[in-house]
């Protein structure tokens, strides 16, 4: 496939921050591609919460899951979109490797308890991981990725932390976009994230079909899917009508952006970095819909009586885990210490990597052995 000219090529890429011999059978950002999938951290994705506890049954989604679909669906509109496949999933395999247990609850809790030392961002962390926490090759810590993968990953970016990535960090500081990848596989998250969780939502009983029905697009995929297949019911009528929703946010991305790109005239990535806006992005309408959905997602399943029980479960584990490897520095694994006289701020940011790394059964079982108190209701933990 020809890629457009403001597509990202390897032969334009900035590089890697440690020079290698180029692969003799792939790309380059193939390679970037199979070094996250190979990752440890990867691995991990498949035992980290998305909205419900790994405990509570196989058929819900996980990190993992979560990130093979949106590099699903990132890819499809890399291809319509013409630009680089390759670097697109890259960026969406490895956006949430940084991510810790427990979902968005555990990641604030891990925030709340860095704030004295910077604070926690799971995309930072993310890039952390890539850049120094995977120790897998011989001639560099991390994974050594193209300067564009690594750019990528980084969603968003807090002024004084984008100072101290230098050039990685440059566009948060003069205000420039990036890659037309990026901006898809961003916009691929968001996707993913609100679908799946209506899926989610629905089989676990916390969502009832009737409220989600009120939503204008998911109303109209459930009546076509009705009208396609009548007495259409149950899980399958969901999967249809959630699959419809899905093709039509996708359809509006990909014919929204694709005549932005050519209203923009760009010629080049530099004409894409230098916009004052995102060119990937739906149409003002679906972006209305896809907010309302985030405001009914909110409102209907991520402050229900259940879910917050879990987020509240979740908070606790992570901070007396940090208190108490603050506390005794022996309670961490041997190649985790740090030297005694270190500085608090490299000890607790040693501990932070430790515990943005687990699973969530790794967490709760380092609980109770450290801590020794349950937090989790039963039925939480499936027992």
């Amino acid at each position: 496939m020809a890629l457009a000219p403001y597509a990202v090529s390897s032969a334009q890429s900035r590089g890697r921050r440690v020079a290698e011999a180029p692969p003799t059978w792939r790309d380059e950002f193939q390679r970037d591609r199979d070094r996250v999938i190979h990752s440890s951290a990867f691995r991990r994705l498949e035992y980290k919460t998305q909205v419900f506890v790994n405990h509570e049954g196989d058929m819900f989604r996980t990190r993992l899951t979560h990130s093979l679909e949106v590099a699903q669906i990132a890819r499809a509109v890399a291809r319509a979109l013409s630009v680089n496949e390759d670097l697109t999933e890259a960026i969406a395999l490895a956006h949430d490797l940084g991510h810790t247990p427990f979902g968005h609850a555990g990641q604030h809790a891990l925030d709340a308890c860095m704030r004295p030392w910077g604070g926690f961002e799971h995309n930072l962390q993310s890039l952390r991981v890539v850049d120094e926490l995977e120790r897998r090759y011989a001639a560099f810590d991390g994974l050594n990725l193209l300067f564009e993968t690594r750019e990528g990953i980084l969603k968003h970016c807090r002024a004084e932390d984008a100072a101290r990535l230098g050039e990685l960090g440059e566009r948060f500081r003069t205000g420039q976009q990036p890659s037309v990848e990026a901006q898809i596989a961003n916009l691929a998250d968001e996707i993913a994230y609100n679908h799946h969780d209506i899926d989610d939502g629905l089989r676990s009983g916390i969502l009832s079909l009737d409220a989600i029905a009120e939503h204008g697009v998911f109303r109209a995929a459930l009546e076509d899917s009705r009208a396609a297949h009548p007495g259409l019911a149950g899980r399958r009528l969901v999967h249809t009508a959630i699959r419809v929703m899905l093709g039509s946010f996708v359809d509006d991305l990909v014919t929204t952006s694709r005549a932005r790109l050519a209203e923009s005239g760009c010629a080049s990535l530099a004409a894409v970095r230098a916009r004052g806006a995102p060119l990937v992005d739906f149409s003002a309408p679906m972006r209305e819909q896809h907010l309302s959905l985030k405001r009914l997602l909110h409102r209907e399943l991520y402050n229900d009586r259940r879910v917050r029980r879990f987020s509240d479960a979740a908070r606790d584990t992570v901070r007396e885990l940090f208190e108490a490897y603050f506390d005794d520095a022996a309670a961490l694994p041997e190649e985790r210490r740090i030297a005694t006289d270190a500085a608090p701020s490299a000890r607790a940011r040693a501990i932070s990597d430790y515990i943005a790394g687990m699973t969530d059964r790794f967490a709760i079982a380092e609980h109770r052995r450290l801590v020794g108190t349950p937090r989790w209701p039963r039925e939480l933990l499936g027992t």
